[in-house]
């Protein structure tokens, strides 16, 4: 199934990047190339992910690397990353594109 990066995950990576390369950017790169990469293991086993407790869909699910919660959205025809957020962070809501 094809992934589709919404407008807001890709914020949130590139907010990510600015945040960590403050200190390291080769450690920043590593890391956004490793929430990129999980994209793959969604798109071969979408309900890998469990279901967002915030949201009590099946069709909004994440995955966790490291630190980060890469919560998306099943649709009948692709999948939608929708945010990618530290793991600390409070999900008040989640726009569906």
């Amino acid at each position: 199934m094809k992934v589709f990066w919404t407008e807001t995950a890709v914020n949130h990576l590139s907010s990510i990047y600015s945040y960590i390369s403050q200190n390291s950017p080769q450690y920043a790169q590593r890391l956004v190339e490793r929430l990129t990469h999980r994209s793959e293991q969604i798109a071969k086993f979408p309900r890998s992910g469990r279901i967002v407790p915030e949201f009590e869909t099946k069709q909004i699910r994440e995955v966790i690397e490291g630190s980060y919660r890469i919560i998306y959205y099943i649709k009948p025809d692709q999948i939608d990353i929708i945010a990618v957020v530290h793991a600390s962070q409070q999900i008040k809501s989640i726009e569906e594109k």
